[in-house]
């Protein structure tokens, strides 16, 4: 259940948020959820950042962060997060978290249960929801859902370029990290080398898919655990990164995208914020490319076409049913576009805050357009 009493009004909490990196060819999505909760009229919170590296820009940015803290990273495990968090609090007192990155889900599901003892509330799936949609297991939670998607093998030899056109494997293919990343390759050598850059930086296992050509557009809405697609929010990319990253991006109101969204989050029996990408291949049919299990970089245009999806989260934790919710009704047209701006910090406030691990409202002095 998610409706439980709750002493203070959500929009008076303090809300951590991850993924405050703000890398303009690849953001992390924190930054994004932070204004999107500023923007909203009633919420008077404070915004806490949750960062992995001291130079994530979020960490000096006061319309993003009211303080900012370092954790360690994911590979350390559940138990140093949970020993992190709680050094955190002892300063900071938190009412709810919004994790904004894939990889560090898995810690924070198994120590969900401890951080409500304390106090915190969490919207996340369950681990076996989380496993379904990785992308190796995409085949057959496409299948489960009725929509289509191309195939995917798991590599662990990369022997697999040399031969792969005899078995149906044709170029161009797209070589994946298990979490992040994606390239697409047109030869065997070009293949090789992204396979052992995923694996120097990721780990394994290696994916390939199929190349599908088409129109990318994306879904990304809340899920409640009872397969109901919630406040749901549709975009067409128009502009793109190197990473194949929303540059620029329009509001859509597509039948198609929204039926297999239905789909999907009832297969999943979703719980929390979620981003379906999709292309429309050269015959229109939506094939399924990847889900992510957060809220997109691009979360800020949900705001924009009157659907704010992170207070609605908060809203939800609260107690909120999904019909109580403020969420306009879609308004295609809107657009987004993305830009990068310098922010000015010390040094001596980016070596504090390495050294002590925290910051407390010593942010960015000034900012420039880039």
């Amino acid at each position: 259940m998610i409706a439980r009493s709750r002493q203070r009004h959500w929009t008076a909490w303090n809300v951590a948020l991850t993924g405050i990196n703000a890398r303009p060819d690849n953001p992390g999505p924190g930054c994004a959820v932070a204004r999107c909760l500023r923007q909203t009229t009633a919420f008077r919170g404070q915004l806490v950042g949750l960062a992995y590296a001291a130079l994530d820009a979020g960490l000096y940015l006061r319309e993003s962060c009211d303080s900012g803290h370092l954790l360690p990273y994911p590979a350390t495990g559940a138990a140093t997060l949970l020993e992190r968090l709680d050094e955190i609090l002892r300063d900071h007192p938190v009412d709810a978290i919004v994790p904004c990155l894939d990889a560090e889900l898995p810690n924070f599901i198994a120590i969900e249960g401890a951080l409500e003892q304390r106090g915190i509330h969490l919207l996340l799936p369950r681990r076996r929801q989380l496993r379904r949609r990785d992308k190796d297991r995409l085949p057959a939670l496409a299948a489960a859902a009725g929509v289509a998607t191309p195939p995917v093998q798991c590599l662990g030899d990369e022997r697999f370029f040399d031969h792969c056109g005899a078995d149906g494997w044709d170029y161009p293919l797209v070589v994946k990290g298990a979490c992040y990343d994606a390239y697409v390759v047109h030869s065997a050598q070009e293949a090789r080398q992204r396979y052992r850059q995923m694996v120097a930086t990721w780990g394994y296992p290696v994916l390939v898919q199929k190349y599908v050509h088409g129109d990318e557009i994306n879904l990304t809405a809340l899920g409640d655990g009872s397969g109901t697609m919630i406040g749901e929010v549709m975009m067409r990319k128009q502009a793109l990164t190197d990473k194949g990253k929303a540059w620029a991006g329009v509001a859509i109101d597509d039948r198609q995208l929204l039926e297999a969204g239905r789909r999907l989050f009832d297969a999943l029996k979703w719980r929390g914020p979620l981003e379906i990408e999709m292309l429309r291949d050269d015959a229109g049919t939506l094939q399924l490319i990847e889900i992510n299990p957060r809220f997109p970089a691009w979360i800020y245009l949900a705001h924009g076409v009157g659907r704010n999806l992170p207070a609605a989260l908060l809203a939800l934790l609260h107690g909120a049913r999904p019909g109580q919710l403020e969420l306009a009704p879609p308004r295609p047209g809107i657009t987004f576009i993305r830009h990068a701006q310098e922010s000015i910090v010390t040094l001596d406030e980016i070596a504090n805050l390495a050294v002590s691990g925290s910051s407390s409202g010593s942010h960015a002095l000034a900012s420039r357009a880039a």
